[in-house]
């Protein structure tokens, strides 16, 4: 076992796992069902990484990645994004990694920890096909979340085009987890150009997801608030 994985072993807490298991929805018929947990917070997990990614390597992260507890899985991932952030010349090993591995990307943090820090990242000067891809076509909620959550890298650089053209493709998804990931992501793009999305919502509004429309305008003023949410 690698010094990763053994590291986040040792820090298990077994007071947390249950509240972490209601948190995540692990129960029959939910999102997250079946998933297992040590009790192991994310800034536990990411202080880990800290110590351990210089001496981890892509043989370890695929043990890791393969684990049947929740932090490990996570603790693959930001281990996997200082690769990207620290060494150019394994990126596209990180991003071919990261690709062949979404299956065990399963559940909403282990997305937006991981997707725009990686994929957004690789994919500012490049075409961004397969973003439109998972959203339209992704074979899971998560692949169809990382299509929505990784233009935030984008959004970072002052691109906010993608962020609504991807949003219209989701615009009607039914389920809630998707919702919330588009909402939250034109709120991020209105902080940069509220004409723009205020554009964007005006045809739009009256059919979309209700909360959807509440992450989107969350940080407009209470009054204009109150107006979309009456009409």
């Amino acid at each position: 076992m690698d010094r990763l994985q053994k590291e986040m072993l040792a820090r298990a807490d077994a007071s947390q796992v249950a509240g972490l298991s209601r948190f995540f929805k692990t129960g029959p018929g939910q999102y997250g069902e079946g998933d297992k947990f040590l009790g192991i917070k994310v800034p536990v997990t990411r202080e880990v990484v800290k110590q351990c990614w210089r001496r981890t390597g892509f043989q370890e992260l695929e043990e890791c990645i393969g684990s049947e507890y929740h932090e490990v899985r996570l603790a693959a991932l930001l281990t996997l994004v200082e690769f990207f952030r620290h060494d150019k010349t394994v990126r596209q090993a990180c991003i071919d990694f990261y690709l062949g591995h979404m299956d065990r990307i399963n559940n909403w943090d282990l997305v937006d920890l991981s997707c725009y820090p990686l994929l957004g990242e690789w994919l500012l000067d490049k075409d961004r096909i397969l973003l439109y891809g998972l959203a339209r076509n992704g074979k899971t909620l998560w692949e169809q979340r990382i299509g929505m959550v990784s233009t935030m890298a984008f959004i970072r650089h002052g691109q906010l085009d993608d962020t609504f053209t991807i949003a219209d493709i989701l615009l009607h998804h039914p389920h809630d987890l998707i919702h919330k990931a588009v909402g939250w992501l034109l709120r991020e793009a209105g902080k940069r150009d509220k004409e723009t999305l205020v554009r964007y919502l005006e045809p739009r509004y009256p059919d979309m997801p209700r909360t959807m429309l509440r992450y989107a305008i969350e940080k407009f003023p209470e009054a204009e608030r109150q107006q979309y949410l009456r009409k």
